[in-house]
């Protein structure tokens, strides 16, 4: 019989006689030694590597073997689980860390292997390190070990004061894509009830016979076997990259293959369509959640011929009494994490202009909420996760995505830094050019620190070189500047 393989059928056979892989994934009981030892032996496989996420990798590595050694708390580790390295040399949890995550990056099974062993190291070291939870959750998903993952991301939630990366609706779509996938596998077996002859069956076995007999135009005989293994794998606890690779190859197949020239079952057709969309981003709501949708010249409407202020999430606006002046413009523009205090900062918000990445605030009621974000997949995927129905009458589309780089055309090389909200929400209202008064309230670049939400506070303030180059920007075009306004118009 001819063997006709795929990806996901020369790694089965290769594996058969590997034991059935531990869904729960636990962290094993590592040493520091035995991480640096395992970092070690993986660096010198990276000498010279022209790949560029494995050249960052050695780099990150060899930093590390660095830190370890200038630290010389090697002796010390051997012990084990508190040990106590991590408290006396915070640099190399960092470095450990560091290493751990460009080793994701690089995607292949050996540095997302090396990488899971990082963790290991770091959660039996400090068990409730929300940044190794956080790193092991990204690797086991990458490594298709969806139960793991959606424990490692909860354990991260319970760690952190809010979930501000949209994790909880993650893990819900972990395991709502493992339900829609037994459904799928259930609709599969009524479908072809002779596969039901198959199970039990060696799935690789299975999955090349079913192939073999495909290639021959023998689909009524090779979807039973195909959905038998496909039942196999589910049952043996197959890794979530296998299975999706083996049941993409049998869906393609579904779809073309069927004597009537009907396209496969709709019922099943949605149930495929579900299960790969609730594990690449999690419950979608409606786009819009009753938002009206607007484009760069419906944001030019609303705005045009009003006073307007932006104010900035600064201490200096915190410890100010601004707020009725802030109150008395037409419209007023807050960003991200913005805090109330009435008195100093005002109590309205007219537009909040926010990054993609954070769910600070989306809640809070607004006339439009502009969302910002470089990549459209991640910038649409974060809407459907964060907006919240009845929030906002009026929410950007895609072309009021990123203005800078978008409707501005500034090149990375024109402009290296990445634009900030702040940068973006005033270019855009530079660009427009329609406002007769466009003023901006307590921004001193962060040199007083930041006045932001609680649970924003202990995220970092952008680069000062990207301040530098923003405030440049506004000082350019700046018609008049006190201690606390600075008017473009």
């Amino acid at each position: 019989m001819k063997r006709v393989r795929t990806g996901w059928l020369e790694r089965r056979l290769d594996r058969r006689s590997a034991p059935a892989p531990n869904t729960e994934v636990p962290v094993r009981p590592t040493t520091l030694d035995q991480s640096i030892e395992a970092c070690a032996a993986h660096s010198g496989k990276l000498v010279y590597n022209r790949d560029r996420k494995r050249a960052e990798l050695g780099e990150a590595l060899r930093q590390l073997l660095v830190v370890h050694a200038r630290t010389a708390v090697g002796s010390a580790s051997g012990a084990g689980r508190g040990s106590g390295w991590a408290k006396e040399s915070p640099e190399l949890l960092d470095a450990l860390l560091e290493a751990g995550n460009k080793a994701l990056y690089c995607w292949s099974v050996a540095e997302l292997e090396l990488a899971l062993s990082i963790t290991d190291a770091v959660l039996t070291e400090r068990p409730n390190s929300r940044a190794g939870w956080r790193l092991r959750a990204r690797v086991l998903e990458e490594l298709g070990e969806d139960s793991g993952a959606a424990e490692a991301h909860e354990r991260y939630v319970a760690l952190c004061r809010d979930d501000d990366l949209g994790i909880a609706a993650r893990v819900t779509g972990l395991r709502q894509s493992t339900t829609r996938l037994a459904e799928l596998l259930d609709l599969l077996r009524e479908e072809f009830p002779k596969a039901s002859g198959f199970v039990g069956g060696e799935p690789a076995e299975l999955w090349a016979e079913g192939l073999a007999m495909d290639e021959r135009g023998e689909w009524p005989q090779a979807a039973p076997r195909l959905v038998a293994a496909l039942s196999t794998m589910h049952e043996q606890g197959t890794s979530s990259i296998d299975m999706g690779e083996a049941l993409a190859g049998f869906m393609d197949r579904h779809t073309t293959r069927r004597p009537d020239g009907v396209i496969g079952s709709a019922v099943v057709l949605r149930a495929y369509a579900d299960h790969v969309r609730l594990r690449s981003q999690g419950p979608v709501a409606d786009w819009d959640g009753g938002a009206s949708i607007i484009t760069v010249g419906d944001f030019r409407n609303l705005v045009a011929g009003k006073s307007i202020c932006l104010v900035a999430n600064s201490q200096r606006v915190g410890s100010s009494s601004m707020g009725k002046e802030i109150d008395s413009y037409d419209l007023v523009v807050r960003f991200n994490s913005f805090r109330i205090d009435a008195p100093a900062t005002g109590s309205r918000t007219d537009i909040h202009a926010t990054i993609h990445k954070h769910g600070f605030n989306w809640g809070e009621k607004v006339q439009t909420r502009l969302v910002f974000g470089g990549l459209e997949e991640q910038w649409k995927q974060s809407i459907r996760q964060r907006l919240v129905p009845g929030a906002q009458r009026y929410l950007n589309d895609a072309s009021l995505r990123w203005p800078v780089r978008n409707l501005g055309r500034v090149s990375e090389e024109e402009w290296p830094s990445i634009p900030t909200s702040g940068f973006n929400m005033l270019w855009l209202l530079d660009f427009l050019d329609v406002n007769p008064t466009i003023d901006l309230i307590g921004f001193d670049f962060y040199d007083s620190g930041a006045y932001r939400l609680p649970g924003a506070m202990k995220l970092p303030i952008t680069s000062v070189h990207e301040y530098l180059s923003e405030k440049a920007w506004v000082m350019d075009r700046a018609t008049s500047r006190t201690e606390m306004r600075i008017s473009l118009r």
